[in-house]
């Protein structure tokens, strides 16, 4: 699921974009949610710093602050490399300006309608599934998670489950799909469990048993141990 903020100094707009926003979401079946609305760009600065933001949708003009949105995303990609970044804007000259700050589309306020947030969000998510360092889409539905959030991925009779920090999702496929477009820090550890390295706490070689950042755990199989002890040996995370 992808997660977007709003920000923008005048609340109408704000809401008028949430609105559009959730609209093209539920009309196109695109897994995604408004997490953060809001008019004040300390909140939005604050709130990117302490969560994981996917998409921030940014107005360039702030009437009410000496900062512009331009300002704004110069701290924003400080904080993350890789959110995608949408601005708002009802002057052309901003533009290119803004396309320094690795900026995925704007919007020009006047002509801000369904159809063009649409046609912005469809290019958005096929970029997010050719991203594999980022994200994966796991269903012809159109759902994504993303990689960093995921723990590690089972194999339950036909279907895989992804075990992220927020929630489990189920889908039809096979560990034979997935492993060839998983990045290199996924690791296959037993023949019903492939592990996202970075995201483990600590292993116990003993017991064989991973352990992750919330509690959860998963096992190692016979099969995979002297590869997978291979790979982690040099991450200190062992026990």
């Amino acid at each position: 699921m992808l997660k977007f903020v709003i920000c923008d100094d005048e609340i109408y707009m704000v809401n008028r974009l949430s609105a559009l926003f959730e609209k093209s979401f539920i009309k196109n079946n695109f897994n995604a949610e408004i997490i953060l609305k809001t008019t004040d760009y300390n909140e939005l600065i604050s709130f990117v710093s302490s969560n994981s933001v996917d998409v921030v949708v940014l107005d360039i003009e702030f009437k009410s602050s000496k900062l512009t949105g331009l300002d704004i995303a110069n701290q924003i990609r400080k904080i993350s490399k890789e959110c995608y970044l949408i601005f708002i804007t009802s002057h052309f000259e901003y533009v290119l300006e803004a396309y320094k700050y690795t900026t995925f589309d704007y919007l020009i306020k006047g002509s801000v309608n369904l159809e063009t947030i649409t046609s912005t969000l469809t290019r958005l998510f096929e970029d997010a599934t050719t991203n594999n360092t980022k994200f994966l889409q796991i269903d012809t539905k159109g759902t994504y998670i993303d990689l960093d959030t995921i723990q590690f991925i089972e194999k339950s009779g036909m279907k895989i489950i992804y075990h992220s920090f927020m929630r489990d999702y189920e889908a039809y496929s096979t560990f034979n799909k997935i492993l060839d477009i998983l990045p290199e820090n996924y690791v296959r550890c037993h023949k019903s469990f492939i592990v996202n390295v970075k995201n483990i706490d600590y292993v116990n070689s003993v017991d064989n048993t991973i352990f992750f950042k919330n509690g959860t755990f998963c096992y190692i199989g016979p099969k995979y141990k002297e590869t997978f002890m291979e790979v982690i040996k040099y991450a200190s995370i062992t026990q």
